[in-house]
């Protein structure tokens, strides 16, 4: 059906109606949102004033980063947040925001002397000699932008000059410059990278260690930072620490080449170190040797896996009462690296093995490297009160026969248990354990084969004691100078 022109004109007249209304009501709706949201974004921007007199960075940083949202073309707001990045160290974010207000205001020299600033901590000394000659054209009397510009030139002389000390090896000196640039410079990573690698050189891997945690933090994507960080924790034995940083490496490049092997090999590492210990702690000694010689054995080529390994070793084996392997494994632990504990460990064997002056010798040592450790005073106190007791030896009971023997009976003895602590048939410490034990055998058999020093000892004195006053061995005791560990000096002769 046709409509009229009448009709057809009231229709179109009441469709513009229809759209003028529909552009004003969606003009009231913005005009609206806008005043909700510049509301919303002064109340962010006095929220976050708020938290930054307080000192509350990081919270004041949560409603600048609001207020920009926000407003994305306000330059103060840039600048506000820019000002917190700066105060967090985040280096990179604060160079960013000062930038993006110099987008907006070119003319703005507070940005510019703060992003000036901000290139000096980096390093950046061409951006930040570029930046800090605007501002003093702009204001020549500006006293914190003279105060960086004049670090400029010395602190670039002093950067070359590092480069060139540790081109030619002097790695003490070039570190101690390179500390005194960290002053001017504390957010370069060129220079503080250059610092943990002098570390290194001179064998100081903690420092380097610290030196590597701030490179990664500055870098913020550094996997080459993270893969060298747990390599030196790897290397100085802390596997634990290792595969926390192989694992940061590994969130942002899952298959690194470098990265990923490490990783695998650090996880099978601390497994068998973790499970080691929780043995030790569980008094599972027998598991906590079996870890610590699978240790051993994981890891021959670096020292400090090695050591670890060798220390619980160590620790266990004294539990277990084997003090003869204890002893040796201690020692080979301590010839790693020389740490008091381990060296009280080594006095407790040796406290077992009844070679009590090497026990207080090594408890001194121990004192030595740390003087407050009780442990060691109270180890002292112990081997020498033990000492004292077993001044008296049991001739009967180191031969092993009972006291009713016969001559022919105790010779026999005598020889098997000399045949079995000849020091020839040991090395090292078990060297020394077994030259007072045969010293002992020897002494036994020839107080016990004796009528006249078998009865006196029977009696109750020890006709080989040089204090009781006796004339043993045709008026002297040739083992005299040999009691307690000395070194051994004669060879006995089977008869």
């Amino acid at each position: 059906m046709l409509l009229n022109i009448h009709d057809s004109s009231q229709l179109a007249d009441s469709r513009r109606l229809g759209t003028v209304l529909l552009f004003l009501l969606i003009e009231l709706f913005f005009d609206g949102a806008e005043t909700a949201s510049q509301a919303e974004i002064d109340r962010h921007l006095e929220i976050g004033r708020d938290f930054l007199a307080r000192g509350q960075l990081s919270d004041a940083l949560t409603h600048y980063h609001a207020a920009v949202e926000g407003d994305p073309n306000n330059y103060l707001t840039y600048f506000k947040r820019g000002t917190v990045y700066f105060a967090l160290g985040k280096a990179k974010f604060a160079i960013s925001d000062f930038s993006r207000v110099l987008e907006l205001k070119p003319d703005f020299t507070a940005a510019r002397a703060q992003r000036g600033s901000v290139y000096l901590r980096m390093g950046d000394f061409e951006n930040a000699e570029m930046d800090l000659m605007v501002v003093l054209r702009m204001d020549p009397h500006n006293p914190e932008a003279n105060m960086h510009f004049s670090r400029i030139g010395p602190a670039r002389d002093q950067w070359v000059l590092c480069v060139d000390l540790m081109e030619r090896g002097d790695f003490n000196t070039a570190i101690a410059l390179l500390t005194q640039l960290l002053e001017v410079c504390p957010w370069s990573v060129p220079i503080r990278e250059s610092r943990a690698q002098m570390y290194l050189r001179i064998g100081d891997r903690m420092a380097a260690v610290s030196d590597f945690r701030s490179v990664n933090r500055l870098s913020q994507d550094s996997t080459d930072g993270y893969y060298q960080l747990a390599r030196i924790l790897y290397d100085i034995g802390d596997s634990g620490a290792a595969l926390k940083e192989i694992r940061e490496c590994l969130k942002l490049d899952p298959e690194h080449k470098d990265c990923f092997p490490l990783y695998k090999k650090i996880k099978k590492v601390d497994k068998v170190y973790v499970d080691a210990q929780q043995a030790q702690e569980e008094q599972r000694y027998a598991d906590c040797i079996a870890g610590g010689e699978k240790l051993v054995k994981l890891e021959p080529d670096v020292p400090m896996i090695v050591y670890n390994g060798k220390q619980l070793l160590c620790s266990c084996l004294v539990k277990e009462e084997e003090f003869t392997d204890a002893v040796v494994r201690c020692r080979e632990a301590l010839d790693i690296y020389p740490d008091p504990e381990v060296m009280c460990d080594r006095a407790e064997a040796l406290i077992g093995a009844e070679m009590y002056d090497e026990a207080i010798a090594q408890y001194r040592e121990a004192l030595e490297i740390n003087d407050n450790l009780q442990r060691a005073k109270d180890g002292i106190e112990h081997a020498q009160r033990v000492q004292k007791q077993a001044e008296r030896r049991d001739y009967y009971k180191i031969l092993g026969v009972k006291r009713t023997a016969t001559k022919q009976e105790i010779v026999k003895a005598y020889r098997k248990a000399a045949q079995k602590w000849h020091p020839d048939n040991f090395q090292g410490d078990q060297k020394k354990m077994a030259e007072k034990k045969f010293i002992d055998v020897a002494a036994a058999k020839e107080v016990l084969t004796d009528p006249e020093k078998r009865r006196q000892f029977d009696a109750g004195q020890d006709p080989l004691d040089p204090e009781a006053g006796r004339n043993g061995f045709g008026g002297g005791n040739p083992f005299h100078h040999f009691h307690h560990g000395s070194p051994f000096q004669f060879k006995f002769h089977f008869s």
